[in-house]
Protein backbone atom coordinates (compact mmCIF):
# COMPACT_ATOMS: atom_id res chain seq x y z
CA UNK A 1 0.00 0.00 0.00
CA UNK A 2 1.61 3.00 -0.78
CA UNK A 3 2.79 5.45 1.70
CA UNK A 4 0.81 9.17 2.00
CA UNK A 5 2.95 11.76 1.59
CA UNK A 6 4.12 13.54 4.93
CA UNK A 7 2.28 16.89 5.68
CA UNK A 8 -0.80 15.46 4.02
CA UNK A 9 -4.44 14.09 5.34
CA UNK A 10 -6.30 10.84 3.40
CA UNK A 11 -7.94 13.28 0.80
CA UNK A 12 -4.42 15.14 -0.01
CA UNK A 13 -4.77 18.24 1.61
CA UNK A 14 -1.53 19.66 2.73
CA UNK A 15 -1.77 19.98 6.31
CA UNK A 16 -0.71 23.28 8.57
CA UNK A 17 1.39 23.07 11.47
CA UNK A 18 -0.35 24.19 14.10
CA UNK A 19 1.84 24.35 17.82
CA UNK A 20 0.25 22.20 20.06
CA UNK A 21 1.74 22.91 23.94
CA UNK A 22 1.11 19.95 25.61
CA UNK A 23 2.08 17.31 22.38
CA UNK A 24 4.39 15.29 22.77
CA UNK A 25 6.45 12.68 19.93
CA UNK A 26 7.99 9.67 21.50
CA UNK A 27 9.14 6.46 20.05
CA UNK A 28 8.69 2.53 21.16
CA UNK A 29 11.11 0.02 21.32
CA UNK A 30 10.70 -0.70 17.71
CA UNK A 31 11.04 2.89 16.48
CA UNK A 32 6.82 3.15 15.51
CA UNK A 33 6.24 7.13 16.60
CA UNK A 34 3.78 7.53 18.98
CA UNK A 35 1.46 10.65 19.38
CA UNK A 36 1.32 11.83 23.31
CA UNK A 37 -0.44 15.15 25.18
CA UNK A 38 1.80 15.29 28.17
CA UNK A 39 0.95 16.86 31.35
CA UNK A 40 1.27 17.31 34.98
CA UNK A 41 3.90 14.36 34.68
CA UNK A 42 0.88 12.38 33.03
CA UNK A 43 0.33 11.31 29.45
CA UNK A 44 -2.67 9.79 27.31
CA UNK A 45 -2.37 8.94 23.87
CA UNK A 46 -3.64 10.26 20.95
CA UNK A 47 -4.15 7.53 18.11
CA UNK A 48 -6.36 9.78 15.67
CA UNK A 49 -4.48 11.29 12.46
CA UNK A 50 -2.71 14.33 13.48
CA UNK A 51 -4.27 17.30 11.57
CA UNK A 52 -7.98 15.96 11.48
CA UNK A 53 -10.88 17.46 13.22
CA UNK A 54 -10.95 13.73 15.29
CA UNK A 55 -7.21 14.65 16.17
CA UNK A 56 -7.78 18.24 17.50
CA UNK A 57 -10.67 17.01 19.44
CA UNK A 58 -9.25 14.14 21.47
CA UNK A 59 -6.10 16.68 21.91
CA UNK A 60 -8.62 19.02 23.81
CA UNK A 61 -9.90 16.34 25.49
CA UNK A 62 -6.72 14.59 26.87
CA UNK A 63 -5.71 18.36 27.87
CA UNK A 64 -9.14 18.74 29.96
CA UNK A 65 -8.33 15.70 31.69
CA UNK A 66 -4.83 16.17 32.48
CA UNK A 67 -5.37 19.18 33.99
CA UNK A 68 -4.90 20.00 37.23
CA UNK A 69 -7.34 19.88 40.26
CA UNK A 70 -8.88 22.29 41.34
CA UNK A 71 -8.39 24.13 44.62
CA UNK A 72 -11.45 23.20 46.68
CA UNK A 73 -13.29 25.78 46.99
CA UNK A 74 -13.11 27.71 50.00
CA UNK A 75 -16.46 27.64 51.98
CA UNK A 76 -16.59 30.16 54.99
CA UNK A 77 -15.26 28.32 58.15
CA UNK A 78 -16.68 28.22 61.44
CA UNK A 79 -16.26 30.99 63.56
CA UNK A 80 -12.52 30.23 65.54
CA UNK A 81 -13.39 29.74 69.41
CA UNK A 82 -13.04 32.44 71.25
CA UNK A 83 -10.04 32.82 74.07
CA UNK A 84 -10.48 31.22 76.91
CA UNK A 85 -13.46 28.82 75.85
CA UNK A 86 -13.50 24.76 75.63
CA UNK A 87 -12.63 24.90 72.07
CA UNK A 88 -10.05 27.19 72.99
CA UNK A 89 -8.88 25.00 75.56
CA UNK A 90 -9.06 22.06 73.08
CA UNK A 91 -6.66 24.26 70.33
CA UNK A 92 -4.38 24.20 73.20
CA UNK A 93 -4.12 21.01 74.28
CA UNK A 94 -3.76 19.59 70.92
CA UNK A 95 -0.80 21.47 70.75
CA UNK A 96 0.91 20.53 73.56
CA UNK A 97 3.53 18.28 74.28
CA UNK A 98 1.52 15.62 76.10
CA UNK A 99 -0.66 15.27 73.26
CA UNK A 100 2.36 14.83 70.49
CA UNK A 101 3.86 12.69 72.86
CA UNK A 102 0.84 9.91 72.11
CA UNK A 103 1.34 7.61 68.92
CA UNK A 104 -0.48 8.99 65.83
CA UNK A 105 -3.21 6.29 66.21
CA UNK A 106 -4.18 7.51 69.58
CA UNK A 107 -3.52 11.78 68.64
CA UNK A 108 -6.34 10.57 65.75
CA UNK A 109 -8.82 8.86 68.11
CA UNK A 110 -8.96 11.31 70.94
CA UNK A 111 -8.76 14.49 68.90
CA UNK A 112 -12.40 13.01 66.72
CA UNK A 113 -13.71 12.21 70.26
CA UNK A 114 -12.82 15.55 71.83
CA UNK A 115 -13.86 17.62 68.50
CA UNK A 116 -17.16 15.54 68.64
CA UNK A 117 -17.79 17.14 71.82
CA UNK A 118 -16.63 20.62 70.86
CA UNK A 119 -19.42 20.46 68.20
CA UNK A 120 -22.03 19.18 69.94
CA UNK A 121 -25.63 21.27 70.04
CA UNK A 122 -27.73 19.95 71.51
CA UNK A 123 -27.13 20.41 75.24
CA UNK A 124 -27.11 24.45 74.83
CA UNK A 125 -30.35 26.05 75.03
CA UNK A 126 -29.27 28.46 71.97
CA UNK A 127 -27.95 25.63 70.10
CA UNK A 128 -24.85 26.69 69.82
CA UNK A 129 -21.69 24.52 69.83
CA UNK A 130 -20.36 23.33 73.49
CA UNK A 131 -16.90 24.39 72.13
CA UNK A 132 -18.16 28.00 72.86
CA UNK A 133 -18.78 27.65 76.60
CA UNK A 134 -16.48 29.66 78.80
CA UNK A 135 -14.13 26.70 80.50
CA UNK A 136 -14.96 28.72 83.97
CA UNK A 137 -18.58 28.06 83.71
CA UNK A 138 -18.15 23.99 82.55
CA UNK A 139 -19.58 22.01 85.64
CA UNK A 140 -19.69 18.05 86.04
CA UNK A 141 -23.38 18.39 84.62
CA UNK A 142 -21.28 19.75 81.32
CA UNK A 143 -19.25 16.50 81.26
CA UNK A 144 -22.27 14.27 82.39
CA UNK A 145 -24.68 16.11 79.54
CA UNK A 146 -22.11 14.85 77.08
CA UNK A 147 -21.25 11.83 78.25
CA UNK A 148 -25.32 10.77 78.48
CA UNK A 149 -25.62 11.77 74.72
CA UNK A 150 -23.40 8.44 73.47
CA UNK A 151 -24.95 6.56 76.52
CA UNK A 152 -28.50 7.14 74.82
CA UNK A 153 -27.26 6.28 71.88
CA UNK A 154 -26.42 2.68 73.26
CA UNK A 155 -22.77 3.64 72.75
CA UNK A 156 -21.28 3.06 76.38
CA UNK A 157 -17.86 2.55 75.41
CA UNK A 158 -17.95 5.98 73.32
CA UNK A 159 -19.81 7.60 76.59
CA UNK A 160 -17.11 6.64 78.56
CA UNK A 161 -14.51 7.56 76.60
CA UNK A 162 -16.11 11.40 76.01
CA UNK A 163 -15.63 11.44 80.15
CA UNK A 164 -12.04 10.01 79.86
CA UNK A 165 -10.65 12.26 77.41
CA UNK A 166 -12.26 15.37 78.58
CA UNK A 167 -10.91 14.55 82.15
CA UNK A 168 -7.26 14.16 80.90
CA UNK A 169 -7.60 17.41 78.94
CA UNK A 170 -8.48 19.15 82.33
CA UNK A 171 -5.70 17.47 83.91
CA UNK A 172 -3.36 18.83 81.66
CA UNK A 173 -4.89 22.35 81.87
CA UNK A 174 -4.60 22.45 85.93
CA UNK A 175 -0.83 21.33 85.22
CA UNK A 176 -0.42 23.92 82.90
CA UNK A 177 1.96 27.02 83.95
CA UNK A 178 0.52 29.20 84.42
CA UNK A 179 -2.87 27.21 84.61
CA UNK A 180 -5.68 27.46 82.52
CA UNK A 181 -8.25 25.64 84.85
CA UNK A 182 -8.74 25.78 88.29
CA UNK A 183 -10.63 21.94 88.82
CA UNK A 184 -11.38 19.45 86.83
CA UNK A 185 -15.40 18.93 85.89
CA UNK A 186 -14.74 15.76 84.66
CA UNK A 187 -13.55 14.02 88.15
CA UNK A 188 -16.56 13.50 89.89
CA UNK A 189 -18.71 12.25 86.95
CA UNK A 190 -18.99 8.02 86.92
CA UNK A 191 -18.05 5.94 84.30
CA UNK A 192 -20.44 3.91 83.11
CA UNK A 193 -20.49 0.27 84.14
CA UNK A 194 -21.53 -2.16 81.39
CA UNK A 195 -20.30 -5.78 80.47
CA UNK A 196 -18.66 -6.35 77.20
CA UNK A 197 -17.09 -9.77 75.94
CA UNK A 198 -15.38 -7.65 73.49
CA UNK A 199 -13.07 -9.39 70.46
CA UNK A 200 -14.40 -13.26 70.11
CA UNK A 201 -11.75 -15.38 71.82
CA UNK A 202 -9.83 -17.82 69.64
CA UNK A 203 -11.34 -21.83 69.94
CA UNK A 204 -8.67 -24.65 69.50
CA UNK A 205 -11.25 -26.00 66.84
CA UNK A 206 -11.07 -22.41 65.38
CA UNK A 207 -7.43 -22.74 65.09
CA UNK A 208 -7.58 -26.30 63.43
CA UNK A 209 -10.24 -24.93 61.00
CA UNK A 210 -7.68 -21.83 59.78
CA UNK A 211 -4.95 -24.80 59.74
CA UNK A 212 -7.01 -26.37 57.39
CA UNK A 213 -7.77 -24.10 54.93
CA UNK A 214 -4.34 -21.90 55.60
CA UNK A 215 -1.74 -24.63 56.40
CA UNK A 216 2.14 -24.68 57.27
CA UNK A 217 4.40 -22.64 54.84
CA UNK A 218 2.10 -20.87 53.65
CA UNK A 219 1.96 -16.21 55.01
CA UNK A 220 -1.25 -16.76 56.65
CA UNK A 221 -0.41 -19.47 58.90
CA UNK A 222 2.87 -17.35 59.73
CA UNK A 223 0.60 -14.53 60.70
CA UNK A 224 -1.51 -17.23 62.90
CA UNK A 225 1.98 -18.58 64.84
CA UNK A 226 3.45 -14.81 65.16
CA UNK A 227 -0.09 -13.72 66.87
CA UNK A 228 -0.48 -16.52 69.09
CA UNK A 229 3.15 -17.52 69.76
CA UNK A 230 4.54 -13.97 70.77
CA UNK A 231 1.88 -12.16 72.33
CA UNK A 232 1.93 -9.02 70.31
CA UNK A 233 -0.31 -6.42 69.34
CA UNK A 234 -0.67 -6.39 65.51
CA UNK A 235 1.04 -3.10 65.44
CA UNK A 236 4.23 -4.86 67.23
CA UNK A 237 4.01 -7.97 65.12
CA UNK A 238 3.99 -6.72 61.86
CA UNK A 239 7.35 -4.84 62.71
CA UNK A 240 9.18 -8.31 63.94
CA UNK A 241 11.94 -9.47 62.02
CA UNK A 242 15.24 -11.30 62.80
CA UNK A 243 17.22 -8.33 64.10
CA UNK A 244 14.83 -8.86 66.81
CA UNK A 245 15.99 -12.18 68.10
CA UNK A 246 19.45 -13.15 69.94
CA UNK A 247 20.08 -16.09 72.46
CA UNK A 248 16.21 -17.55 71.89
CA UNK A 249 14.72 -14.22 73.14
CA UNK A 250 12.54 -12.13 71.06
CA UNK A 251 13.36 -8.10 72.02
CA UNK A 252 11.68 -5.02 70.64
CA UNK A 253 10.23 -1.82 72.33
CA UNK A 254 6.39 -2.24 71.64
CA UNK A 255 4.49 0.73 69.88
CA UNK A 256 2.45 1.81 72.66
CA UNK A 257 4.87 2.25 75.30
CA UNK A 258 6.98 3.70 73.09
CA UNK A 259 5.32 7.70 73.14
CA UNK A 260 3.99 6.98 76.10
CA UNK A 261 6.84 6.53 78.72
CA UNK A 262 9.99 8.65 79.00
CA UNK A 263 12.01 6.06 79.55
CA UNK A 264 12.32 3.18 76.92
CA UNK A 265 10.38 -0.37 77.92
CA UNK A 266 12.22 -3.07 76.09
CA UNK A 267 9.74 -6.43 75.88
CA UNK A 268 11.28 -9.56 76.22
CA UNK A 269 9.78 -12.56 75.38
CA UNK A 270 11.36 -16.33 74.88
CA UNK A 271 11.65 -17.45 71.22
CA UNK A 272 10.02 -20.94 71.57
CA UNK A 273 11.08 -23.52 69.34
CA UNK A 274 7.75 -24.14 67.49
CA UNK A 275 7.39 -20.91 66.24
CA UNK A 276 11.51 -21.05 65.26
CA UNK A 277 10.30 -23.89 62.86
CA UNK A 278 7.32 -22.46 62.00
CA UNK A 279 9.27 -19.34 60.58
CA UNK A 280 11.95 -21.67 58.76
CA UNK A 281 9.29 -23.40 57.20
CA UNK A 282 7.31 -20.01 55.84
CA UNK A 283 7.98 -17.56 53.43
CA UNK A 284 9.40 -14.14 54.84
CA UNK A 285 10.61 -10.85 54.37
CA UNK A 286 14.07 -9.81 55.00
CA UNK A 287 13.56 -6.48 57.46
CA UNK A 288 9.89 -8.16 58.90
CA UNK A 289 8.76 -11.95 58.97
CA UNK A 290 5.52 -10.96 57.21
CA UNK A 291 5.41 -8.98 54.12
CA UNK A 292 3.10 -7.68 51.43
CA UNK A 293 2.87 -9.13 47.96
CA UNK A 294 4.89 -6.43 47.03
CA UNK A 295 7.38 -7.64 49.71
CA UNK A 296 6.81 -4.42 51.90
CA UNK A 297 6.05 -4.35 55.19
CA UNK A 298 2.19 -4.61 56.65
CA UNK A 299 0.88 -1.27 58.55
CA UNK A 300 -1.36 -2.15 61.70
CA UNK A 301 -4.21 -1.44 59.61
CA UNK A 302 -3.37 -2.97 55.95
CA UNK A 303 -2.44 -6.32 57.88
CA UNK A 304 -5.71 -6.40 60.15
CA UNK A 305 -7.71 -6.12 56.51
CA UNK A 306 -5.26 -8.92 55.10
CA UNK A 307 -6.15 -11.08 58.03
CA UNK A 308 -9.61 -9.71 58.10
CA UNK A 309 -10.07 -11.85 54.40
CA UNK A 310 -8.10 -14.83 55.53
CA UNK A 311 -10.21 -15.33 58.10
CA UNK A 312 -13.08 -15.02 56.22
CA UNK A 313 -11.82 -17.65 53.82
CA UNK A 314 -11.28 -20.16 56.53
CA UNK A 315 -15.13 -19.24 57.45
CA UNK A 316 -14.35 -17.54 60.65
CA UNK A 317 -16.33 -14.52 60.36
CA UNK A 318 -16.43 -14.14 63.95
CA UNK A 319 -12.49 -14.64 64.44
CA UNK A 320 -9.37 -11.98 64.44
CA UNK A 321 -6.31 -10.89 64.86
CA UNK A 322 -6.86 -9.54 68.52
CA UNK A 323 -8.70 -12.72 69.44
CA UNK A 324 -5.85 -14.82 68.89
CA UNK A 325 -3.89 -12.88 71.42
CA UNK A 326 -6.74 -13.51 73.87
CA UNK A 327 -6.47 -17.21 73.46
CA UNK A 328 -2.88 -16.80 73.92
CA UNK A 329 -4.04 -15.78 77.28
CA UNK A 330 -6.40 -18.00 78.14
CA UNK A 331 -3.79 -20.69 77.62
CA UNK A 332 -1.20 -19.31 79.67
CA UNK A 333 -2.99 -18.86 82.09
CA UNK A 334 -4.34 -22.32 82.12
CA UNK A 335 -1.16 -23.50 82.18
CA UNK A 336 0.01 -21.62 85.31
CA UNK A 337 1.14 -18.35 84.49
CA UNK A 338 1.15 -15.76 86.79
CA UNK A 339 0.01 -11.79 86.89
CA UNK A 340 3.48 -10.66 86.54
CA UNK A 341 4.58 -13.84 83.81
CA UNK A 342 1.29 -12.59 81.72
CA UNK A 343 2.32 -8.70 82.27
CA UNK A 344 5.89 -9.69 80.59
CA UNK A 345 4.50 -11.69 77.59
CA UNK A 346 1.44 -9.65 76.98
CA UNK A 347 2.65 -6.16 77.60
CA UNK A 348 0.20 -5.07 79.98
CA UNK A 349 1.79 -2.27 82.60
CA UNK A 350 -1.08 -3.37 85.01
CA UNK A 351 -1.89 -6.81 86.61
CA UNK A 352 -5.96 -5.60 86.33
CA UNK A 353 -5.97 -7.57 82.90
CA UNK A 354 -3.73 -10.53 83.71
CA UNK A 355 -6.48 -11.14 86.82
CA UNK A 356 -9.05 -11.53 84.01
CA UNK A 357 -7.26 -14.44 82.47
CA UNK A 358 -6.04 -16.18 85.22
CA UNK A 359 -9.42 -16.00 86.97
CA UNK A 360 -10.71 -17.59 83.57
CA UNK A 361 -8.02 -19.80 83.50
CA UNK A 362 -9.24 -20.85 86.87
CA UNK A 363 -12.42 -21.73 85.84
CA UNK A 364 -11.63 -23.72 82.77
CA UNK A 365 -9.52 -26.14 84.99
CA UNK A 366 -12.38 -26.24 87.42
CA UNK A 367 -14.93 -26.97 85.11
CA UNK A 368 -12.71 -29.98 83.60
CA UNK A 369 -12.81 -31.60 87.03
CA UNK A 370 -16.34 -30.84 87.64
CA UNK A 371 -17.14 -32.91 84.11
CA UNK A 372 -14.76 -35.28 84.96
CA UNK A 373 -12.23 -34.24 81.77
CA UNK A 374 -8.55 -33.82 81.44
CA UNK A 375 -8.91 -29.99 82.24
CA UNK A 376 -8.00 -29.05 78.77
CA UNK A 377 -11.62 -27.91 78.02
CA UNK A 378 -10.89 -27.53 74.30
CA UNK A 379 -10.86 -31.10 72.70
CA UNK A 380 -7.50 -29.86 71.29
CA UNK A 381 -7.02 -32.65 68.19
CA UNK A 382 -3.81 -33.81 66.27
CA UNK A 383 -3.53 -30.76 64.26
CA UNK A 384 -3.14 -28.10 67.28
CA UNK A 385 -1.50 -30.62 69.49
CA UNK A 386 1.19 -28.20 69.68
CA UNK A 387 -1.29 -25.65 71.57
CA UNK A 388 -0.93 -27.74 74.89
CA UNK A 389 3.33 -26.48 74.67
CA UNK A 390 2.27 -23.14 73.53
CA UNK A 391 2.65 -20.96 76.72
CA UNK A 392 4.80 -23.22 79.02
CA UNK A 393 6.51 -20.28 79.40
CA UNK A 394 9.83 -20.09 81.47
CA UNK A 395 9.47 -19.33 85.07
Amino acid sequence: MPRRPNGLTPDGVRMTKIPLRYLKIEKDRHGNRRVYVRRNGKKIRIREMQGTDEFFAAYRKAVERLAPEEAPKVTPGRQPFPTGSLGWLGTQYFASDEFQALDAQSRRNRRNILDACFAETSISKEGRPVGFCPVHLLTSQTVKALRDIKAKEGRKGAANNRRKYLSSMFGWAIETTPPLMKSNPARDVRRIKYETEGFHTWTAEEFAQFEERHPLGTKAYLALALLLYTGTRRGDMVTLGRQHLRDGWLRFVPNKSRKQTKTVVLSEKPWLPILDAIVKASPTGDLTFLVTEYGKPFTAAGFGGWFRDRCDEAGLPQCSAHGLRKMGATRAAENGATEHQLMAIFDWRTPGQARIYIRKGEAEKAGGRIDGASGDGYGIGTKVAHLEMAHTWPT
